[in-house]
C-alpha cells in the first residue's frame, strides 16, 4: 500500500503533512460522492481508499458529503473557478492544501496546465537545473524507455544522446517540435493534468506505441510538462502490463528512478482500475498470455481491447 506522503511531491509539504495530519482535521472531497462506502462487492473508490488509509494512520479524516458540486451550489463564494490559479493573487493554491493541486476544481475543462505540474515542481522552464536530489531528465525506466519533461522533447542533443526516435507527448497543447522533419515518430495524447480527465482510455494505444519503439530498439521519450503526473501514469500503466507488476510495484519501480513523481488522485484511481483489469492486485497474480483482455474506464463504459505483450 502506498503511503499517503508518497503522493505529495514537495518535500516541505510532506513534512508539514506528517506533522499536522494527526493533530489537525483532514477534509477530503471529490466531484459528487454522497456516500464513500461502496455497495457490497463493488470496488472501493479512490476517495474511500484514501479516507480509510488516513483513518488507519490515526488521522482525524472526514469527507465532504455531496462533493464539490453540492458545496459549490451552497457556498459558491468560497470556490475557485479556474485551474490555472488566476483567481489567486499568487497563482498558487491556499496554503492549507498540501500537495493536492491536481484536484483543484474548474467549472470547465481547461487545456491549461495545473499548478501541480508547473516547472517549480520539477525541471525549471527558465533553464534552472533540477534540484540536486533529483536525477536529471530524461530518466531511463527500462531499456529504450525514458521518462522526461517538455524541455527534453525539444532538445536535439538530449534526444540524440539517448537514441530517442519516438516521442509520446501526453499534453493537449505542447507542440511536437520536430514533427515535420521526418526524423521522429510522434503520438500525442490530449490530456490535461486535471481531476476530470480520462487518461486510461489512451492506455492501449500508448502501450502499443512504446512497445513499437522498444521492439525496434529505438529510444522512446514519454513526456508531459514536468514529468511527474501524466507521463508517469502512462509509464506505470506500461510497466503493469509489460512486466506484470502490481500498481504498488510499478509505482515504486518508477519512484526509485525519479523520487518526486506525483500522479493526481484521479489518475491513480484509473491505474487501480487498470490493475484490477489485468488481475495484478498482488505480485503473485498473473493472467494467461493467450487471453484477450478488455477494460473500461471510470468515465467511459465502452470496452477497450488490450494487446498482450511479451514479458521483458
Amino acid at each position: 500500500n502506498l503511503p499517503i506522503r508518497s503522493i505529495i511531491p514537495n518535500h516541505a509539504d510532506k513534512e508539514r503533512f506528517a506533522t499536522r495530519c494527526k493533530a489537525a482535521t483532514v477534509l477530503l472531497y471529490d466531484e459528487a460522492t454522497a456516500e464513500w462506502q461502496p455497495e457490497p462487492g463493488a470496488p472501493a473508490s479512490v476517495l474511500g481508499l484514501l479516507l480509510q488509509k488516513l483513518r488507519d494512520d490515526g488521522c482525524q479524516a472526514y469527507y465532504l458529503q455531496g462533493g464539490f458540486n453540492k458545496f459549490q451550489t451552497e457556498y459558491s463564494e468560497h470556490c475557485e473557478t479556474t485551474v490555472d490559479g488566476a483567481s489567486s493573487p499568487s497563482g498558487s493554491p491556499p496554503t492549507a492544501v498540501l500537495g493536492l493541486g491536481g484536484l483543484r476544481i474548474s467549472s470547465d475543462c481547461s487545456d491549461g496546465e495545473s499548478d501541480r505540474e508547473l516547472p517549480s515542481s520539477a525541471t525549471e522552464s527558465d533553464g534552472s537545473p533540477a534540484p540536486p536530489s533529483q536525477p536529471a531528465f530524461p530518466v531511463q525506466i527500462l531499456p529504450y524507455l525514458y521518462l522526461g519533461c517538455a524541455k527534453d522533447s525539444t532538445n536535439l542533443d538530449v534526444l540524440g544522446k539517448y537514441g530517442i526516435k519516438y516521442i509520446l507527448n501526453v499534453t493537449p497543447n505542447l507542440p511536437n517540435a520536430f514533427e515535420h522533419g521526418g526524423e521522429f515518430t510522434y503520438k500525442q495524447i490530449p490530456i490535461s493534468d486535471h481531476w476530470s480527465q480520462n487518461l486510461s482510455q489512451f492506455f492501449p494505444e500508448a502501450i502499443s506505441f512504446i512497445d513499437e519503439a522498444r521492439s525496434k530498439k529505438c529510444g522512446v521519450l514519454v513526456h508531459c510538462l514536468a514529468g511527474i503526473s501524466r507521463s508517469v501514469t502512462v509509464t506505470v500503466a506500461y510497466l503493469m502490463q509489460k512486466m506484470n507488476l502490481s500498481l504498488n510495484d510499478a509505482y515504486d519501480f518508477v519512484k526509485r528512478k525519479k523520487s518526486n513523481i506525483s500522479p493526481n488522485f484521479n489518475f491513480m484511481g484509473q491505474l487501480l482500475d487498470f490493475e484490477r483489469t489485468l488481475g495484478l492486485s498482488s505480485p503473485c497474480d498473473n493472467h494467461t498470455p493467450s487471453e484477450q483482455l478488455y477494460f473500461s474506464t471510470p468515465t467511459n463504459h465502452n470496452l477497450f481491447p488490450l494487446n498482450t505483450l511479451e514479458s521483458t
